[in-house]
């Protein structure tokens, strides 16, 4: 089994996912534009570049990428 760099865990009561990035939590997402930050504050180079639709790479857990409108 693939170890996730990158979860996104189902959304809270209020409706809003936490991220976990490398074991360590950063935060909830209110949008995906956050994820993105996150990682750059994690220390990512090129966050933008980081896809956010490849199950390779991010384990989304019962929401999606395209649950959010931006």
């Amino acid at each position: 089994m693939t170890e996730h760099r990158l979860v996104v865990y189902p959304p809270d009561e209020r409706g809003w996912p936490k991220v976990r990035y490398d074991g360590a939590v950063l935060g909830t997402a209110y949008r995906v534009s956050d994820i993105v930050e996150f990682l750059r504050e994690a220390g990512m180079d090129d966050p933008e570049s980081f896809d956010l639709t490849d199950p390779a790479l991010v384990d989304w857990r019962e929401i999606g990428p395209e649950s959010w409108a931006e």
